[in-house]
């Protein structure tokens, strides 16, 4: 069956207008605080929309059906860009002996994994997401990146890993890594999306380790 074409109106965002992709929504609404757009079916209808107030659309569900819920896993996929690199963490203990990996969004290729003796989840989904765009830099691709961190987006939005773990001679190795990441950020400027992946909508990001 053939996927069925939607159309995005964006009313907030870098560059309000409708778009025929999510990937272009995504691009509008990427970075920016309190973006407002939501999908329709028809162009005319999101012309529409857009000519109007975006109160008078987003909030608004069909009765009984759950406002963040998609109709099916397969629909609700659509909206992933496959063309990109997923990125995750795993820590046996908090802190623990910790691991990052970046893999190829469509089918699961590792593309890069270093694991350390002592470190913390977020600390990985940081190094991860840094790692990810350093590479792609070098690549001179535009990829996006896939995380479900929220906390890991934000400290690469501020360029600085707020994490309490302590300085000690175990964890020498992994402070000089997250300063070299930091350093990375402060010195490069990347054009790379760096996504938040929906993990209740699309199911576990691709680079998960499966040990929930």
């Amino acid at each position: 069956m053939a996927k069925k074409q939607k159309y995005y109106v964006v009313w907030e965002g870098n560059n309000p207008g409708v778009y025929d992709s999510w990937t272009e929504c995504q691009l509008q609404i990427k970075g920016y605080p309190n973006a407002r757009y939501k999908a329709f079916n028809s162009k005319e209808e999101a012309l529409d929309a857009f000519r109007g107030s975006a109160a008078d659309h987003i909030g608004q569900k069909s009765p009984g059906k759950p406002k963040t819920k998609p109709d099916n896993l397969e629909e609700a996929r659509q909206e992933i860009i496959w063309d990109s690199i997923s990125v995750d963490a795993a820590c046996s203990g908090n802190p623990g002996v910790m691991e990052y990996q970046g893999v190829d969004t469509r089918n699961k290729t590792q593309i890069f994994h270093k694991k350390f003796s002592l470190g913390t989840n977020n600390i990985g989904e940081f190094l991860a997401i840094v790692h990810a765009l350093a590479l792609l830099k070098q690549q001179g691709k535009k990829t996006p990146v896939y995380t479900d961190s929220r906390t890991a987006m934000g400290w690469v939005k501020r360029k600085k890993a707020n994490t309490q773990l302590v300085r000690n001679a175990k964890t020498k190795l992994i402070y000089e890594l997250i300063q070299r990441a930091e350093a990375w950020l402060k010195n490069n400027a990347y054009d790379n999306p760096i996504l938040k992946w929906d993990t209740e909508r699309w199911g576990e990001i691709p680079a998960d380790f499966g040990r929930k």
